[in-house]
């Protein structure tokens, strides 16, 4: 296996507050990546480093084997997939569901003047129904529901067949039954052979989705625990991680954490 990301010793530091605080993390081809923490631990930091969007102030990053800094990100963005509610508005309102996911073949936004292959649109169709969005083709963009718009960002992130996806808390602000029709779909791809390598930054235990295999706990910009689910994700790692003491209970392969009473 090679590396999909390598992170050495690497920070973040804006204003001279370190948002991450030497970081060493790595990912290989085929893994599935949960990033944990509470708000403001550094984990869509994390994300923006391994989207390229953010370079470290110290340390070095190397993403799908190229080393930021010494590489063309804009050809480097095209082979990585990014799910983010602060794509939305950079999405036109007006446009169809269905052109939302078919400018990303073209690195771009908004529908302008570009021609589709038939075989975009057919990928664009079939990423679309994997995520439940068949019926909303030609909804509008700026019509949809929370969940509906994230779910149209994932179908969109993995429109050029990326080797690295990034979910950046794709199941926040969803109510149950929109969680839980997220948490199926993305057990689906995770365990999907051939879906890329994956991250997904999320708050909650109850959001890991079946397939995933590893898991990465950050607090104040520093890692507190990194390997398998298996192993890493404990009540203790969380506890710490969280500033809290917390239970952690495992049903076949969906995990849930309550904290303990007060007293």
């Amino acid at each position: 296996m090679s590396d999909v990301l390598e992170l050495v010793d690497v920070s973040v530091v804006r204003e001279g507050h370190p948002l991450i605080d030497h970081v060493s993390w790595s990912i290989q081809e085929g893994e599935r990546w949960v990033i944990l923490g509470p708000n403001g631990a550094g984990k869509t930091t994390l994300l923006q480093v391994a989207a390229t969007y953010l370079h470290p102030t110290s340390g070095t990053a190397a993403v799908l084997g190229e080393k930021l800094g010494s590489v063309d990100v804009f050809e480097l963005r095209a082979r990585i997939g990014l799910a983010s509610a602060a794509m939305f508005d950079k999405l036109p309102e007006r446009q169809t569901v269905l052109q939302t996911v078919l400018t990303a073949a073209y690195g771009m936004t908004a529908h302008w003047q570009e021609t589709y292959e038939a075989a975009d649109e057919s990928r664009a169709l079939a990423l679309l129904d994997r995520l439940g969005m068949s019926q909303y083709t030609d909804r509008r963009f700026g019509t949809l529901s929370e969940g509906e718009r994230k779910r149209t960002l994932i179908a969109r992130a993995l429109m050029t067949d990326p080797e690295l996806l990034l979910l950046d808390e794709p199941a926040a602000g969803l109510d149950l039954g929109g969680r839980e029709d997220l948490v199926r779909r993305l057990g689906a791809l995770a365990q999907d052979e051939f879906a890329p390598s994956m991250v997904m930054v999320t708050h909650h235990v109850e959001e890991i989705a079946p397939g995933f295999t590893h898991v990465l706990m950050i607090r104040q910009g520093k890692v507190m625990a990194a390997g398998p689910l298996d192993t890493e994700l404990t009540a203790r790692n969380l506890s710490l991680c969280f500033g809290l003491p917390l239970t952690l209970e495992r049903r076949g392969d969906r995990w849930s954490a309550q904290g303990l009473p007060l007293g």
